[in-house]
């Protein structure tokens, strides 16, 4: 504890860190001032109602960082441009030349970045009309002219960009990955909130439910925290060679293989796809067409957000997209050419295709450990809630992993800049 407050009050010594710190804290207070500017035409104490009475749209809230029960300009959050970058990363395994574009680093990065914006536009688009047919279902906005409706539309839009923009400042300005800190941010910011419902919540068993759940908090941190930081550590030689007049000593060193390689990112993945048919079927429930109307009314129900098929489809894609974000970050063949490329070798594999197929074996391996964890994690919130009745605590296992992750990479990205400019103080 005593080494993490001495790198803390390092952070703020260091005037280069200390600025990036206050950036981002800057970004985030503009953040949830953005989160408390409404959209005129809603109506809020409606709105706040129907959030009361649905689970689904309290989680989406979560994830929207509060944005959306007030219904600010930053009501659809960063929903559009993850689904976007999900879509972007589907294509890259169909289409060779996206996956090229990919590895040709910056200028790569810059192009992938600039498709997922364009295909944000629509689907910001398509989710905000969506989204109005929901609430003028529910009698929460009223009927708006052409020119009103037109408004409602682009300020969906400019939200979300602003959002995306502000995530891109922290990137380059701040400290860590912009748009994982704001979803971090968004968060956080609920906490309170939820914490207050509960404590509100008067019954014989409160204070046992909420020390079940704090005792049940502790573990998953605690949980999360273990599989984040473990690495399965594969040794490589590297043979003495001779190259012109230059030798190049033998050496040692080791290839780490995270046990959670794609980190949050099936998480959020897994969300979006999951409240897809919740978002659909409360569209089509306002349709005359009886037959229409009555399977929305079976889409809602089958896939309420504390039901058992929800949850386990919910527990299956985190899963999928686990292997999937890891077989597009992690390419054995590459690290199998380069260890060969080098002169290096795994002792008792054969360098090229047996050392390939050694990686697959161990990859698979981990990230089947840390799929179903990750799985566990998603759906344990909805366990706890039967158990406990807490409901409004429900998304607190995704939320908690999500934050201590996100935690997690910003102190380890601090941590190096420290080491970097104190290495003096951290070498022994």
């Amino acid at each position: 504890m005593k080494e993490i407050l001495n790198k803390i009050s390092l952070l703020f010594k260091d005037k280069d860190l200390k600025r990036k710190t206050l950036f981002t804290l800057f970004i985030f207070l503009v953040f949830r001032l953005f989160a408390f500017l409404p959209v005129p035409a809603i109506n809020l104490a409606k709105l706040r109602v129907l959030f009361s009475q649905s689970q689904f749209l309290s989680l989406l809230d979560i994830f929207s960082g509060g944005t959306l029960i007030n219904f600010s300009v930053m009501a659809l959050g960063l929903n559009p441009y993850i689904n976007a970058s999900i879509v972007i990363q589907l294509l890259t395994v169909v289409f060779p030349q996206l996956e090229q574009l990919s590895k040709e680093g910056e200028y790569g990065r810059y192009r992938m970045n600039q498709y997922t914006r364009f295909l944000t536009v629509p689907l910001t688009i398509i989710q905000t009309i969506g989204i109005f047919m929901l609430l003028q279902s529910q009698k929460i906005v009223t009927n708006l002219s052409p020119i009103e409706f037109f408004s409602f539309i682009v300020t969906m839009v400019c939200g979300t960009f602003i959002l995306v923009w502000f995530g891109e400042l922290i990137s380059e300005f701040g400290l860590g990955n912009g748009i994982s800190l704001l979803i971090f941010a968004g968060i956080v910011g609920r906490v309170p909130i939820m914490f207050g419902r509960t404590l509100a919540i008067v019954n014989s068993q409160l204070i046992i439910n909420i020390m079940t759940f704090v005792i049940l908090a502790v573990v998953v941190i605690g949980s999360i925290v273990f599989i984040n930081e473990a690495v399965r550590k594969i040794p490589v030689y590297y043979a003495k060679r001779i190259r012109g007049n230059r030798v190049y000593q033998g050496a040692t060193n080791y290839l780490p293989l995270k046990l959670n390689q794609a980190g949050v990112i099936p998480i959020i993945f897994a969300v979006s796809f999951v409240l897809a048919p919740q978002l659909l079927g409360n569209f089509l429930m306002g349709v005359k067409t009886p037959a229409i109307a009555a399977a929305a009314k079976f889409l809602v129900k089958f896939f309420n957000p504390s039901g058992f098929f929800y949850n386990f489809f919910y527990f299956f894609f985190v899963i999928g997209f686990t292997y999937f974000y890891t077989v597009v970050v992690f390419n054995p063949q590459k690290i199998a050419e380069e260890i060969q490329k080098h002169g290096g070798f795994i002792p008792g594999i054969r360098p090229g295709i047996a050392t390939k197929q050694y990686l697959e074996k161990i990859l698979y391996k981990i990230t089947s450990v840390g799929a179903v964890f990750l799985g566990a994690i998603a759906i344990l919130p909805a366990i706890v809630s039967q158990i406990t009745g807490l409901s409004d605590l429900v998304i607190g296992g995704t939320g908690i992993l999500i934050v201590v992750s996100v935690i997690l990479e910003t102190f380890k990205m601090v941590e190096a800049q420290l080491v970097m400019k104190n290495y003096d103080r951290f070498v022994q």
